[in-house]
């Protein structure tokens, strides 16, 4: 019988693609989410016998205890995503983003492989010029960013651990997120048709999403000669600009407005570009392109409709 997965907070963006691809591999998923935004994105699993779901909350010891012990892989999605979110609530980020992990950590045996998404928003304000490995010291500069270098810092500390070091994430899922820069770049080319953009040569590394869930798919395959080990997870030809991704979505969309603003800045201060060598040679690389992905997102915005709180 194939493993048992764990997916905490299996519900959201990643997670409801995830589920999908583990599915099809034949593994058993159990989500536990508490479902914070309203989502329905697991409704078409319920018919698979191999699919559970637990509605709860990852910081409840008591639940975890029942549910970890039933697993053979746990996946730790569950977190307050991105530098606004946790600024606006920094307890409820720490709890989640560290504490849970954390906990989940405590809970597990060794024989349990750990295979943590994190982010590489750790390396923070690089010049944009040299190639951050994962050898390269973690800087990052939002609350995001520490709480996630923390909690992977946890994890590798441990045994049977695999963290991916995440590039920007693009692409559609049914639980959609506008706010992730290429998806909102394509958003506002075809709902606005403009974008004034900050700090247009801050340079940041892309990686679709069905790449994200066939990565951790050949991580739970290869963990043998992949443990204990980070691995930055990118595109390597989507080390980009914030110009020059933009243009590329102005070749889709060519009535798009673009207008790069001298002054003025943009909050988020990121600044690298990624090398992905070393996950290539433990056997993956991404394959999907940017042109792929803003061709998915121009379809699935075409369904999104009339926004709940628009006239029009």
């Amino acid at each position: 019988m194939k493993e048992h997965i764990l997916i905490t907070g299996g519900a959201g963006y990643l997670g409801s693609v995830l589920c999908e691809h583990l599915l099809g591999a034949g593994y058993r998923v159990t989500v536990v989410d508490n479902l914070t935004y309203g989502q329905n994105s697991l409704f078409h699993f319920c018919a698979n016998p191999n699919f559970d779901f637990v509605l709860g909350d990852v910081r409840d010891a008591d639940l975890m205890q029942q549910v970890v012990e039933k697993v053979d892989v746990i996946i730790p999605l569950a977190a307050i995503v991105g530098a606004p979110a946790c600024k606006r609530d920094p307890w409820l980020a720490k709890s989640v983003n560290f504490d849970a992990v954390q906990l989940i950590n405590r809970l597990r045996s060794p024989q349990q492989l750990v295979l943590f998404p994190t982010t590489n928003s750790g390396y923070g304000t690089q010049s944009g010029n040299l190639y951050c490995t994962e050898e390269t010291p973690l800087e990052p500069i939002s609350l995001y960013g520490q709480t996630k270098t923390q909690a992977e810092q946890e994890l590798l500390n441990s045994p049977n651990t695999i963290t991916l070091r995440l590039a920007t994430v693009f692409g559609m899922s049914p639980r959609m997120r506008l706010d992730l820069l290429v998806n909102h770049f394509v958003y506002a080319a075809v709902t606005d048709g403009y974008l004034v953009i900050f700090e247009k040569d801050f340079k940041r590394n892309y990686i679709h999403i069905r790449d994200v869930a066939e990565c951790m798919l050949h991580c739970i395959q290869n963990r043998d000669k992949m443990i204990g080990r980070p691995y930055n997870a990118g595109l390597d030809a989507a080390n980009l600009s914030k110009e020059e991704l933009a243009l590329t979505v102005k070749e889709h969309v060519p009535n798009f407005y673009l207008h790069f603003a001298a002054i003025g800045s943009d909050p988020d201060k990121r600044n690298y570009i990624v090398s992905n060598q070393r996950l290539r040679e433990a056997g993956f690389e991404a394959q999907r392109s940017l042109d792929m992905g803003i061709q998915e997102l121009l379809k699935g915005y075409r369904m999104l409709g009339r926004g709940v709180f628009k006239n029009v």
